[in-house]
């Protein structure tokens, strides 16, 4: 790392950054309607977005400053394992074309704001409703602070904020700094604010990783050099665990684990508030189908950003901290003026998934806690003040979290909570194509998927720490070593079948369902519904 700060990357930075926070707040006035004061408005930018601002909204939203950061620091760490996910973010699309369009399309006909104002509705049960959006809450707040650490990788290797040593205050006011005006264009702007910069964010990426594919293996002697001297460094025997670092492939042990954890992230990545708050902003289904077409471009992308993994092992880049190795491999290959332009990409690339996350979670704690148990009766410019403050608080949060704790903290709230977002799925996918499942069962399998993910990842152990220390563990009955947020879901599924046919048999009851069969392939053109009609008046799907 070099010495004192570096002035001309910082000056690129900044410059960057400036430019923005122009955006976030000019963003408030950027097809503003005339019922500004709603949810709609504020938290889905008046459900108005194209097919081209919702493929840089979703890209912007999907592939954060984190996975700028982690997903080559996990190749730079342990080698191929760390390429899970490139095939997760193919799996998932084909995945989330059969699924997304008929959220819109019920979201659009009734109002639904969140994931869990769907499952109320559709289930009848403001319980169920209240789980989803806990877990959503839960699971969004650690993905917040790792945005912020991401942030701080950055300005880490700048040189910015100063040593060990240096006042906490002066250390950390750089962080503070973009936190605020992070903040403030949110509160002011809500999502135009990210929609408007994602394009900024996406463009410089792009171009970053443009760059860095061709620039980097020339300089370092060819990818066969670079593959090389990687292979090298992944045969040495890591100190701590007395077995080889990584390697190129993986081994034959390491492929349940691989696959399992493909497959449930991929499972869980639309699970996320803020994944579906990105997709009801578009105007269309079509617009979410002509998505799930295109945005594979980003996992082409990630899979080019997988491999500075392994030119960071090539260059000889030694950092203590793994998340730092990316930024540290750009300071050293790239020219000052460059390394500014990558780090502006890092930097606004934290800035996009962090506003759009702390929304989706005002917007779940707005409809789904302060709504249904606080204030029944709470007007739309109520709610959007409610879910303007609560992002704050949701930031702030976030803040503390990354200020307060070490990091490795954050990242095992992070794989926890990807084991717990997880759990939603049977009542949000389940829920889009069947009613057959019952609300309590759905509940209980909830709650059994949830306290087994949660206690099988408190028992895993690593060289650095006693619990949390991966979130794989031996699939029970089978022996193999898998992802256990996917070993909690089948659980969760389990219980939930066993219970309802148990409940059906007792004619348990089974809740009012608000939607119809047709509400799920609405369009555009098809006039909504009001979300607050008596139970007398809601239909029943006919499927």
């Amino acid at each position: 790392m070099k010495d004192g700060v570096n002035g001309v990357a910082l000056a690129v930075f900044i410059f960057f950054f400036l430019a923005v926070t122009v955006m976030g707040f000019l963003a408030s006035r950027w097809r503003r309607a005339d019922g500004e004061q709603t949810l709609d408005e504020w938290g889905l930018g008046g459900r108005s977005f194209g097919t081209w601002v919702t493929w840089f909204l979703l890209g912007g939203d999907l592939y954060t400053a984190y996975t700028f950061v982690a997903v080559p620091a996990a190749i730079y760490a342990a080698g191929a394992a760390g390429f899970f996910a490139v095939p997760y973010t193919i799996l998932v699309y084909p995945l989330i074309f059969t699924f997304l369009p008929r959220l819109w399309s019920v979201s659009h006909k009734h109002g639904y704001v969140t994931t869990s104002d769907f499952v109320r509705g559709r289930f009848g049960s403001k319980g169920l409703s209240l789980a989803v959006a806990v877990t959503g809450i839960l699971a969004t707040m650690p993905y917040i602070a790792l945005q912020l650490v991401g942030i701080q990788a950055v300005l880490d290797v700048m040189g910015v904020g100063g040593g060990e040593d240096t006042n906490w205050f002066v250390k950390d006011l750089p962080l503070l700094i973009a936190f605020g005006v992070l903040a403030a264009y949110t509160y002011s702007s809500g999502l135009r604010a990210p929609a408007l910069i994602a394009f900024v964010k996406d463009t410089l990426i792009y171009i970053v990783i443009a760059v860095a594919i061709i620039y980097i293996p020339i300089k370092l002697g060819g990818f066969d050099e670079i593959f090389a001297k990687a292979g090298e460094a992944y045969n040495q025997t890591n100190p701590a665990t007395g077995a080889p670092r990584g390697s190129l492939v993986p081994g034959e042990a390491g492929q349940w684990t691989y696959a399992t954890l493909a497959l449930g992230s991929a499972l869980a990545l639309f699970m996320y508030p803020h994944s579906i708050t990105a997709t009801l902003s578009s105007r269309s289904r079509e617009v979410i189908r002509r998505n799930t077409t295109i945005l594979p471009l980003y996992s082409l992308m990630l899979g080019l950003l997988a491999l500075l993994g392994f030119m960071a092992i090539a260059a000889g880049i030694k950092v203590e901290n793994g998340q730092l190795a990316i930024p540290q491999l750009f300071e050293t290959m790239f020219p000052d003026w460059f390394a500014g332009v990558a780090f502006a990409a890092i930097g606004i690339g934290a800035l996009v998934p962090a506003a759009i996350m702390s929304i989706a979670a005002a917007n779940l704690f707005t409809r789904n806690i302060y709504k249904d148990f606080i204030k029944p009766d709470a007007t739309p410019a109520q709610e959007t003040k409610v879910s303007k403050l609560v992002s704050l608080l949701v930031k702030v949060g976030a803040l503390v979290f990354v200020l307060t704790m070490d990091k490795t903290v954050a990242i095992n709230f992070q794989l926890l909570g990807g084991i717990w977002i997880l759990q939603t799925f049977p009542a949000l996918v389940g829920g889009l194509f069947t009613r057959w499942f019952h609300r309590w069962a759905l509940l209980a399998g909830w709650a059994v998927g949830m306290l087994y993910g949660t206690l099988a990842a408190y028992g895993v152990a690593s060289p650095s720490q006693k619990h949390f220390g991966g979130s794989s563990k031996e699939i029970p009955g089978i022996g193999e070593i898998g992802y256990i947020g996917l070993t909690a879901f089948v659980l969760n599924v389990v219980v939930t079948v066993v219970l309802t046919f148990v409940l059906k048999a007792v004619n348990a009851p089974d809740g009012v369902d608000e939607t119809s069969a047709e509400d799920y392939t609405a369009d555009a053109g098809d006039k909504g519904v009001q979300v607050d009609l008596p139970p007398a008046t809601a239909g029943t799907a006919g499927h």
